[in-house]
């Protein structure tokens, strides 16, 4: 039976166990749960691919002018690929299985900070600025290109175990530079007709925002579509997940920072 006086005590106990940050359960106190985990301290451990895999080739788009946006991208003071030490490893295995069908990986983007995120959502609402439509959006228009999923205000490069690449043959082609001014060419235009990517046909250019450069896309050739199967094998047979929209975007499925956006620049001073 529950006196007034006893009921009295239960209720103190429960005010207390609040106040204090204690459960009370059934009229018991229950010991304190334990504290959250620390919150990440802005480092997230990234290394320089290149240190991991000297093999893998590099072309980082977004430290030059050669992008969608026709000018370095905030945030890309050095052409580096960083990652996570956990997708780097992988990405060494990646190589050694790509080596085997004669192939070498080449990537164009790594770790990308929020701040250049941030610069992309900023030029996509300014008007002008698409002297690079002709290449890389050629039949979509700017203002759409978040709307469609080419473009997101968040990005899981920002969290270090996503990248974007392709294959090149071994040895690898000479590749000419890019000459800003020169004519563009849409990236949906054949291989042999768009700008000299040594990359294998993968059916568009890299960073071709357009249907064309869906994965399951049924306009490109066979060739291509032999290609896309082929980077996207190796990949996932490493533990990388892609994305529908771009042949060329692959995220490390055990990635360890699944939830943290991070904001250093893409410089050897943010590794480690």
């Amino acid at each position: 039976m529950t006196t007034p006086s006893t009921a009295r005590v239960r209720l103190t106990v429960q005010l207390l166990g609040v106040l204090a940050g204690v459960g009370v359960v059934g009229g018991c106190v229950r010991a304190p749960q334990p504290p959250p985990p620390p919150a990440p301290s802005g480092r997230p451990g990234l290394v320089v691919l290149s240190d991991v895999d000297p093999r893998i080739h590099t072309d980082i788009r977004y430290a030059t002018a050669h992008n969608f946006v026709g000018r370095p991208v905030d945030g890309y003071p050095e052409p580096l690929c960083l990652l996570t030490d956990a997708a780097a490893a992988a990405l060494r295995r990646v190589q050694d299985a790509a080596l085997a069908t004669g192939h070498s990986l080449k990537v164009y983007d790594c770790y990308r900070p929020r701040r250049a995120v941030d610069d992309f959502l900023t030029w996509a609402g300014q008007p002008g600025g698409q002297q690079m439509k002709a290449e890389f959006y050629p039949r979509v228009a700017k203002s759409d290109l978040f709307e469609q999923g080419y473009l997101g205000a968040r990005s899981t490069h920002s969290r270090g175990s996503t990248v974007d690449l392709t294959l090149v043959d071994v040895p690898a082609p000479e590749q000419p530079g890019y000459v800003p001014g020169q004519p563009l060419v849409a990236c949906t235009a054949p291989r042999d007709r768009r700008f000299a990517d040594n990359s294998i046909d993968m059916g568009t250019g890299f960073d071709c925002f357009d249907p064309l450069a869906h994965v399951a896309s049924s306009q490109v050739d066979a060739t291509a579509r032999r290609n896309r199967e082929l980077l996207r094998r190796l990949m996932t047979d490493a533990g990388f997940v892609g994305y529908d929209r771009e042949w060329w975007h692959f995220r490390y499925r055990d990635e360890p920072w699944p939830d943290t956006y991070f904001d250093l620049p893409v410089a050897r001073s943010s590794a480690g």
